[in-house]
């Protein structure tokens, strides 16, 4: 049994690092379990033995089928190493030695049911409160655990953990906060009187400080803003701990002011000033946290992140690509006007050593930036058109497209120069989808253009050029066009006419349509509004009648009319139902 091989570097590539249990086979494990008879034990060779018949039982392999015998004496062959194992656990957790002691109590509070937890709970409470803090942790790890499945007898250690928060060990402090916290989480009284004991300077440990600042903004939430001062309950705390020396505090402090309801310029500026400093940092992490966290801030509050835009500028150029990402969206939700050129500028240089799911996250911020500030729609829409020539997947293609017909949409001024660079992507688009969501937009906007016929070339290339799909689509198009402006008629007949020698039954079928919908094919042709509403209209009619009322058709002489169909769907009986299975 094997496993893939895992890279060790991405610069590597021919450096693999191989699993340690790369080759393990059952049969071969189960013979070297016969090292645990040795009158000399080897601790580590049996350690291994151990570690390997632990994966096999996490591959789905099985070693005994002793549970599904009715036999006595198998049965109790089975549950006497069960029995074996928690004395050992229990044994242990008397254990002069801390480990074993630490050890036995996380495992036994995961097999544990609530008649032995009763029994242990006395030895439990102990190690709350012991002064060996990798014991401590243990025991209140499991509490954590045993919360979820025996509530009522944890909550009753809630004078061991409140005295395990006062401890000098950070993860002791750090645990026992967690528990204490979901003890108490149903009791917004309670939870309220842990936050206002602990802000004032109690918690040493920074992962419990972290913990602390989250539960105080959930008060916050909760409490909502004083009507008369305009203050916030504990916003002090929050501000002060801006002033921490370590940094996971100070970044969930800025992070908690951020994210809380209705902030207001003036209390997001010392969060805003604190990010700002986070993103000259020498750590990634630190600089990736910032930048994510005023992104979502230029969401709602742009104004109060401009003064970080030299900052992030030089993030362009990171070398982590989430970070250069995430500051270029920000940049584009934060920028004004006349800093839109020299963005893209920056950005066209950017995009090419980015993924693609990058590259859609920055496609939806110029958008949005465009939507801003229509004036600047040029520079922009020459932007998404040189993009959309490069090689990409589908989504992303897909990003682009929608994101130029949204700007065709809402720019009138926008609407000649997004058609055409449309009409180039086309000529060399290897996604049938894309192609006749293009066609279709094109017959819908085209004929309302200044000159419609020149996109009639783009449109007949794809009838002689493209797959069945996408000749359809552009018959449809063409048909479009023909009934909307009258003085292409005559040219589009004679294009839908060489359809009908077309080798797929759509696309001679629709071209016979529109022909004698249209009167190209001599006869007379409907009027401009039936036309209209034939090929513009939606068909209004349920789906479930209109089957109906095509069966029936077949099976008459009489001519189909659409209008014959019912609106109202009925409910179908239940034996129809099965008789039509």
């Amino acid at each position: 049994m094997s496993q893939p091989l895992v890279k060790k570097d991405d610069d590597q590539d021919e450096e693999a690092e191989y699993s340690p249990f790369l080759g393990i086979e059952k049969g071969a494990v189960l013979q070297e379990a016969r090292v645990f008879n040795d009158p000399q034990l080897d601790p580590r060779r049996c350690s291994q033995v151990i570690t390997k018949l632990l994966y096999l039982l996490n591959q789905g392999e099985t070693f005994t089928k002793a549970s599904g015998s009715h036999r006595s004496v198998l049965r109790r062959d089975e549950t006497l190493p069960v029995i074996i194992v928690t004395s050992s656990l229990m044994k242990d957790m008397n254990s002069k030695t801390d480990m074993y002691r630490a050890n036995a109590i996380r495992v036994l509070c995961r097999i544990t049911d609530g008649t032995l937890l009763t029994q242990i709970e006395r030895y439990l409470k102990q190690a709350i409160v012991d002064k060996n803090p990798v014991v401590a942790s243990a025991a209140l790890v499991s509490g954590v655990h045993l919360l979820q499945t025996n509530p009522e007898i944890v909550k009753r250690w809630s004078n061991e953990v409140q005295e395990a928060v006062q401890s000098r060990a950070a993860l002791v402090q750090f645990h026992a906060l967690a528990l204490l916290h979901q003890i108490r989480q149903n009791d917004r009284l309670a939870v309220s009187k842990l936050v206002t004991s602990l802000t004032r300077g109690s918690v040493r440990s920074p992962l419990a400080q972290c913990l602390l600042i989250r539960y105080t903004s959930q008060v916050i939430r909760e409490s909502g803003v004083n009507t008369q001062t305009g203050d916030r309950p504990f916003f002090d705390f929050l501000e002060a701990c801006l002033r921490h020396k370590a940094d996971m505090v100070i970044f969930e402090a800025a992070r908690a002011i951020t994210e809380l309801n209705g902030v207001t310029s003036r209390e997001l500026t010392p969060a805003i000033t604190v990010l700002q400093l986070f993103l000259s940092s020498s750590k990634p992490v630190l600089r990736f946290a910032a930048v994510r966290t005023l992104n979502k801030v230029a969401m709602t509050h742009p104004l109060a992140v401009t003064n970080c835009n030299i900052d992030m500028e030089s993030l362009i150029s990171d070398q982590n690509r989430s970070i250069a990402t995430l500051a270029i969206t920000t940049l584009l939700k934060t920028g004004n006007e006349s800093s839109v050129d020299r963005l893209m500028k920056q950005i066209t240089n950017f995009m090419s050593d980015i993924a693609d799911e990058f590259k859609i996250v920055v496609v939806e911020a110029i958008r949005s930036l465009c939507l801003k500030f229509p004036l600047k729609y040029r520079s922009m829409m020459n932007f998404l058109s040189n993009i959309l020539r490069e090689e990409g997947g589908f989504e992303y293609k897909k990003a682009i497209v929608d994101s130029i017909v949204i700007l065709i949409r809402e720019i009138p001024d926008a609407k000649e120069s997004g058609l055409f660079h449309l009409c180039e992507f086309i000529e060399d688009c290897e996604f049938t989808y894309l192609s006749t969501q293009i066609l279709h937009f094109l017959g819908n906007e085209g004929p309302k253009t200044s000159d419609p016929s020149k996109y009639i070339r783009y449109i007949y290339n794809r009838v002689i050029l493209e797959n069945a799909t996408i000749r359809a689509s552009a018959v449809s198009t063409l048909a479009k066009f023909a009934a909307l402006v009258d003085s292409l008629k005559p040219r589009i007949f004679v294009l839908l006419r060489r359809c009908l020698f077309d080798i797929d039954d759509e696309v001679r079928d629709r071209a016979t349509l529109y022909l004698n919908t249209l009167g190209g094919d001599g006869a007379v042709g409907e009027t401009g509004k039936d036309v209209k509403e034939f090929l513009f209209g939606s068909l209004d009619v349920p789906l479930v009648n209109l089957e109906r009322s095509l069966r029936n058709y077949v099976a008459s002489e009489e001519p189909f009319d659409i209008y014959s169909v019912p609106m109202e769907v009925k409910s179908q009986p239940l034996a129809e139902k099965k008789g039509s299975r």
